[in-house]
C-alpha cells in the first residue's frame, strides 16, 4: 500500500526535498568508548560478552549497542580482509582532481566501482583520494585509464602503488588509548 506524502507549502514545486539534517551525536562516555573498543576488535562479539568486558548488565551493553548504531556511530559491522589472500593482489591509492562542485557526482560513480574500498574529499593538491584493491596491474590499469578517467567530472589522475600494507586495527595488545 503507498503511502501518501503531503506537500510542503514552502516546497518549490517539481524541487527535490533536501534530506532531513542529521542530529548531533551524543556525547560518549567511559563504557560508550569501552564497547566501541571492544568491538573494534572483535565485530562478532555476543552482548553476554561486551557485558562482560566492560563491566555492564547485558541489557544496559544491548541497549547503548543499539543507541551507538541508530546514532549513526557504528555504522556496520564487517570483516578485515587480506585483500592478496583474496585475489585483490594489486592495490593503490589514486589522487583525482575534479571540477569544482562536483564531489557528489564523482562520489557516487567511484562508489560503484569494483575494488573501491575507501573514499574521501581532501585538502591539498588534489580533491580526492581513492583506495582500489584489483587481482592484479592489468585491472588496475584498466580501472584508472578507463574507467575513472572517463568520468568527465575528473581533470586528473595520480596512481600510487601500494607495495605492502599494515592493519592498524585494534589488537588485544595494544593499549586501548591508541586503538
Amino acid at each position: 500500500m503507498a503511502v501518501e506524502q503531503m506537500a510542503d507549502p514552502d516546497e518549490e514545486p517539481g524541487r527535490a526535498a533536501e534530506p532531513a539534517p542529521i542530529p548531533p551525536a551524543r556525547p560518549l562516555d567511559a563504557v560508550d568508548r569501552d564497547i566501541l573498543r571492544v568491538l573494534r576488535t572483535d565485530g562478532r562479539a555476543s552482548i553476554r560478552s561486551v557485558a562482560e568486558r566492560v563491566h555492564v548488565s547485558r541489557a544496559n551493553a544491548y541497549a547503548r549497542i543499539n543507541r551507538l548504531v541508530e546514532d549513526g556511530v557504528i555504522r556496520g559491522f564487517g570483516a578485515r580482509i587480506d585483500h592478496e589472500r583474496a585475489g585483490q593482489g594489486a592495490s593503490a591509492y589514486i589522487t583525482l582532481k575534479i571540477v569544482q562542485n562536483t564531489w557528489r557526482t564523482v562520489r557516487e560513480q567511484l562508489q560503484a566501482l569494483p575494488g573501491a574500498t575507501h573514499i574521501a574529499l581532501v585538502s591539498g593538491d588534489f580533491d580526492v583520494l581513492l583506495l582500489v584493491h584489483t587481482p592484479d596491474n592489468r585491472a588496475l590499469r584498466e580501472l584508472v585509464l578507463t574507467r575513472i578517467q572517463s568520468i568527465p567530472e575528473v581533470l586528473s589522475t595520480r596512481t600510487l602503488l601500494v607495495f605492502e600494507e599494515t592493519d592498524l586495527g585494534p589488537l588485544p595488545e595494544r593499549p586501548a588509548e591508541l586503538a
